[in-house]
């Protein structure tokens, strides 16, 4: 099981979290979660609302100036 990957710099809201609540609901019960790469502050907040709303929990890393990681995974139920 491997993560997917999204990349959305360059992206300003509400494309970001769009983009992330799409690709989510396309995951399989194969894919670990979703990777999502962003360059755009506002999604730090927006986009692990509406992940956790469809289950996910995400955890943020700083990997850049600006840049972002955002690890999405299912919720253990």
């Amino acid at each position: 099981m491997s993560l997917k990957q999204l990349d959305v710099r360059g992206e300003i809201c509400p494309y970001p979290m769009m983009k992330t609540v799409q690709a989510l609901k396309k995951l399989t019960p194969a894919d670990a979660g979703l990777e999502v790469t962003t360059d755009h502050a506002p999604a730090l907040e927006t986009i692990p609302t509406q992940a956790a709303r469809l289950g996910y929990t995400a955890v943020i890393e700083e990997t850049g100036t600006p840049e972002w990681k955002i690890r999405l995974t299912r919720q253990s139920s």
